[in-house]
């Protein structure tokens, strides 16, 4: 338990030093890209943001629909809001567990359908950032091969994780384990194998991250920067592939410079690049706090005390 305090108490820091070192870099310049601001693009960027996160309740009711567990648009875009919200307080993505405990309680799920579940949402987020990816670097020239290697390899994961749910189809056991990992093997080879539920994930994925790149742009124009899209995108995919890896909360500090650090090489200044970078996330954070915070009131007065014991014990389990 101590341990695992202390690992969240270094990648809160963490987090606050990349942004803080960011930000010391500009200071000298950051009057002068705030000179020319022009804060209605906010206004459109929020709206887009509240979109892709009820675009990201549809495919999560689609992928539990496949696996018989029928729940509303609400409370699916509920509990990516409340697992969201964790993730930006606590470190190694845990808040992705809490939808188990929110779906056993309210749905009675079972574990195995809540963990099949946010797999298939993981993989298809993983292999769209990779698409798009690609798709960004065509129209950026002299792009290192590094970059195309780290596109290439989710796909290549993603799909041996097909072939593989594709090669278990008909095994049977009589193992108590490894029925239980068949078992999710089948949900997740129903939720998203069908050429209706493939479609369907794909083109809400595809969809959910162009909108996300969509509010970047929206912020870099904010600034007067009018950066091609392709741009944007390549530095939201890098964003959010550094995000993948937990090594903040919510991926705070890391996303910002992975955006900074594209837009500087596009040649945008310094200072506009990391301002980019950090309001683009401000704005995705708080809009995932303010609906985390407005649906724990929607579900209920149990969920506080759930999502306390369940971080707790997950804690301790890990320590």
């Amino acid at each position: 338990m101590y341990r695992k305090l202390c690992a969240i108490i270094f990648s809160v820091l963490l987090a606050v030093g990349i942004l803080a070192v960011m930000v010391i870099r500009v200071w000298n310049d950051l009057a002068d890209a705030l000179a020319y601001v022009r804060p209605l693009y906010l206004i459109p960027a929020c709206l887009i943001c509240l979109c892709a996160w009820f675009v990201r309740g549809g495919r999560y009711q689609s992928i539990l629909s496949r696996m018989h567990v029928s729940i509303s648009l609400i409370f699916s875009t509920a509990c990516i809001y409340i697992s969201q919200t964790v993730n930006l307080i606590v470190p190694a993505r845990l808040g992705d567990l809490i939808r188990v405990v929110l779906l056993k309680h309210d749905y009675d799920a079972t574990i195995s359908q809540g963990l099949s579940s946010i797999i298939v949402e993981r993989v298809f987020d993983i292999i769209s950032v990779a698409v798009l990816g690609l798709c960004a670097v065509v129209f950026v020239l002299n792009a290192p091969s590094w970059v195309l290697m780290l596109l290439v390899l989710p796909l290549v994961l993603g799909g041996i994780f097909f072939l593989v749910l594709i090669l278990t189809g008909k095994v049977q056991t009589d193992n108590k384990y490894i029925g239980y990992v068949l078992t999710m093997m089948n949900e997740m080879r129903n939720a998203s194998l069908t050429p209706r539920s493939a479609c369907v994930l794909a083109v809400t994925s595809l969809g959910i991250w162009i909108l996300d790149t969509a509010i970047c742009s929206l912020v870099a124009l904010m600034f007067g920067q009018d950066i091609p899209f392709s741009i944007v995108l390549l530095a939201v995919v890098a964003g959010n592939l550094v995000k993948a890896v937990p090594l903040t909360p919510g991926g705070v500090g890391t996303y910002e410079f992975a955006l900074a650090v594209i837009f500087e090489l596009a040649g945008t200044s310094p200072a506009v690049s990391t301002l980019i970078a950090v309001i683009d996330h401000l704005i995705k954070n708080g809009i995932t706090l303010i609906g985390g915070a407005i649906s724990i009131m929607y579900l209920g007065d149990w969920v506080i005390p759930e999502l306390s014991e369940s971080i707790k014990k997950r804690l301790k389990d890990e320590s």
